[in-house]
């Protein structure tokens, strides 16, 4: 890669700097909110909520930078993906204060943490989980395959699986799955794709395990994941979908156990 002239980086920072003074608006903004979000009150989830979206809003916001480097200087910013890979943590981080960081919790333990935002509609929850997994995916390709964060990245895509199925409040959903109901589709939407990431992150740790760390806790991980996604087959009555999961299981135990017994 040839060396970018001095012009180049002229022009590069005139056109990154409104862009830079935007991030540092919704930091200014962010820092207000972080202020008074821990005054115990009724609306503590919802000023989490936004500073979810702010969140989100900044790693937009850095990996825009990173392409306009990419386009005009020919150089990934390493630095700009890392501040929205922080992001996405961050967002997760705000979600996970509202509805928990669980795995596999029944959902009967999960209704106190649904109450907290029983405001927020399913259109609300599914546009801000699928910007954060359209965000995720887009840090994870903004680094690409060769990165130091390869392994990291399953641990985020882990943890955006448990907030995304925690977000869905599994007591009133079942209820609207009527087609005739308004957002039926955005509800069907929420579910398959909370089954989709749930098999994606069970996939992931069990690969993790296989290729990297040899670390049993990464395959109990792994099966955890398969266990939550039998929970949701089973509230919704998908007996047959339930059944295959639970076979998975049972040959993913087998599998654990052994090669427990071998590293012993």
């Amino acid at each position: 890669m040839g060396k970018v002239n001095a012009e180049a980086k002229k022009t590069y920072a005139e056109k990154v700097k409104v862009y830079k003074q935007q991030i540092e608006q919704i930091l200014q903004r962010e820092k207000s909110l972080l202020a008074v979000v821990d005054k115990s009150d009724t609306t503590q989830a919802y000023k989490l909520i936004t500073l979810c979206e702010d969140r989100l809003n900044l790693a937009a916001h850095y990996l825009l930078l990173n392409r306009i480097s990419l386009s005009m200087l020919g150089i990934k910013n390493e630095a700009f993906l890392n501040d929205a890979r922080k992001s996405c943590y961050e967002s997760i981080i705000h979600l996970e204060r509202i509805v928990s960081d669980a795995v596999d919790a029944p959902f009967t333990d999960m209704e106190e943490y649904w109450a907290l935002i029983d405001e927020l509609s399913d259109r609300k929850r599914y546009e801000i989980l699928m910007k954060l997994g359209f965000t995720i995916e887009s840090v994870i390709e903004g680094f690409g395959e060769n990165t130091k964060w390869k392994w990291s990245f399953v641990d985020l895509n882990g943890r955006y699986a448990a907030v995304f199925k925690n977000m869905i409040n599994f007591k009133t959903i079942v209820a609207g799955l009527d087609p005739r109901m308004e957002d039926y589709q955005i509800r069907y939407k929420l579910l398959e794709q909370a089954k989709s990431q749930l098999v994606k992150s069970a996939d992931e740790f069990r690969l993790k395990y296989e290729l990297s760390t040899s670390r049993i806790d990464d395959f109990k991980t792994a099966i955890k994941f398969l266990s939550a996604l039998r929970r949701i087959h089973l509230v919704l009555g998908e007996s047959e979908g339930a059944e295959d999961v639970k076979r998975k299981m049972e040959l993913w135990k087998q599998k654990m156990e052994d090669d427990d017994r071998k590293q012993a």
